[in-house]
């Protein structure tokens, strides 16, 4: 009698398939994320604009810094060698937290992402976490730049800052603990607005102007706008030294650092609850 014999193929077997983790996504966005160009030239602006900027700063201003410390005038602060970061910084770490996102909305390529990740939420955090990251590490290169570049000039007239004075230090990791933070808030700018160019403008109309503009305002209304606005209440964690002078109109620096990432993890709600909802 004959038998049947089975046969077991030897033949390249079909594929399997997985799904995709939250580890994929962070591994998708920092792809995305170090191969445009605009990230490129936009951390560099970050780096070397607010060195210099900081060293030009304290060359112009050092004789009259060194005679308001010599009269005790309680405008003189020592933040001065910080000012660099604190202007070209905050710009081009919000700019290029604004870019993240509305690039793909501008390009179209937000409906290739969402094909290959519709869980949307997951996208919005791993490029937030991604964004701090990235911008806190070279915003706390950048700040030890600004320092030791703009204390060449105030030591040459014997006025110079140290690591070791009181709050300096947190003063310098605060300040790239403030720029990545704004770049998470022009991130959830870029998912609220979608449009480059309305996200940039109205958060540095934000930080910029209408933050100085609220203490106009009469009473402790205005006092209290001009605490919570994002750059006055987040910039405080970079600030040091006589600083303490505005402590009646400034939060102190941690409250106010938690104040603004408070603030800005609302706006990150908000955006992922309409990234959630709206059309690519």
């Amino acid at each position: 009698m004959a038998t049947a014999t089975a046969t077991v193929p030897t033949g390249p077997t079909a594929p399997t398939f997985r799904r995709a983790g939250f580890g994929d996504v962070v591994s998708s966005e920092w792809m995305k994320l170090r191969t445009v160009r605009s990230t490129f030239w936009t951390l560099v602006a970050l780096f070397a604009g607010s060195a210099a900027v900081s060293l030009l700063i304290c060359l112009a201003a050092a004789d009259q810094y060194a005679k308001d410390r010599a009269a005790g005038n309680p405008d003189s602060s020592p933040d001065i060698v910080m000012l660099g970061l604190l202007f070209i910084g905050q710009i081009a770490a919000y700019v290029l937290g604004v870019m993240t996102i509305s690039a793909e909305y501008s390009t179209g390529a937000i409906r290739s992402t969402l094909s290959a990740m519709p869980r949307r939420v997951e996208i919005l955090v791993a490029k937030a976490i991604l964004l701090a990251v990235v911008v806190f590490v070279v915003g706390l290169a950048a700040a030890f730049a600004c320092f030791y570049l703009g204390n060449i000039p105030l030591q040459a007239k014997h006025v110079g800052v140290k690591l070791s004075d009181p709050g300096v230090l947190r003063g310098v990791f605060g300040s790239a603990l403030y720029v990545a933070g704004l770049s998470v808030f022009g991130l959830a700018m870029g998912f609220l607005l979608r449009h480059t160019a309305g996200a940039i403008t109205i958060g540095l109309a934000l930080i910029f102007i209408i933050g100085g503009l609220v203490q106009l305002i009469p009473g402790s209304i205005g006092r209290w706008l001009y605490k919570v606005m994002p750059g006055n209440a987040g910039a405080q964690v970079s600030q040091f030294g006589e600083m303490k002078r505005n402590a009646d109109k400034n939060f102190a620096p941690w409250t106010g650092f938690t104040v603004f990432m408070l603030e800005v993890v609302v706006l990150l709600v908000i955006g992922a609850i309409l990234f959630e909802r709206r059309d690519a």
